[in-house]
């Protein structure tokens, strides 16, 4: 398992010709499973189920993907987590996978006092926010390609959420979204990515059999 770190900014282009590849790599020639950690400029980007009445007041460039899932924002201050992982030794059980991202993203706030879960029908992880409502603090979306995956989280640390303005996030109007800033957590990017990688193994085990 390579885990990658980018500290500047990655432009979405090059971060899905990097991914692809990997991907690729693993599929063909079993290369290692890579997490990488990036920031993107502000950016737009729109899944498998998006619609165009979501796109409001677009301020960024917009860009498709394959990825599921809908619009969704992504900017400096958010955490971006690629995971580029072999399903074929972690169960091959799309469900699965999805609901150990969310497990994934529920223990990693827990470290920062953040208490957080999922909702039925509602796509990412969700936390109370300083108005006490709902918001949402992180989002998933996931593409498969013969079972590697591509893609994947975003976690809010301190992005401009004013960004968001220009899309529905994630087709849920009826709530908005925070971070770990709006919150009062003054959480550094690397604090982050330290918890992340302490709840990898125990979120995302691989298939004993394949260990």
């Amino acid at each position: 398992m390579e885990w990658r770190v980018s500290t500047d900014p990655v432009p979405y282009e090059q971060a899905l010709a990097a991914m692809e590849e990997r991907a690729r790599a693993i599929r063909e020639n079993g290369a290692e499973e890579l997490v990488w950690l990036l920031e993107h400029p502000p950016l737009y980007t729109s899944g498998s189920s998006a619609k165009a009445s979501d796109l409001l007041n677009p301020q960024f460039p917009v860009h498709e993907t394959g990825r599921g899932g809908q619009y969704t924002y992504h900017g400096p201050g958010q955490r971006v987590a690629y995971l580029m992982l072999d399903l074929t030794k972690r169960g091959k059980d799309v469900r699965l996978f999805v609901q150990q991202l969310e497990g994934w993203m529920i223990r990693t706030l827990n470290d920062f006092g953040v208490e957080s879960a999922i909702r039925q029908g509602r796509v990412g992880v969700w936390v109370m926010g300083p108005d006490g409502r709902e918001a949402k603090i992180a989002a998933i979306g996931i593409r498969l390609k013969s079972w590697v995956s591509l893609h994947g989280i975003s976690l809010n640390v301190s992005p401009d959420l004013s960004h968001y303005a220009g899309i529905v996030p994630c087709g849920i109007a009826e709530y908005g979204v925070t971070s770990l800033a709006a919150l009062g957590i003054p959480a550094t990017m690397s604090e982050v990515d330290a918890r992340l990688k302490a709840h990898f193994e125990e979120c995302l085990p691989r298939d004993p059999a394949h260990s």
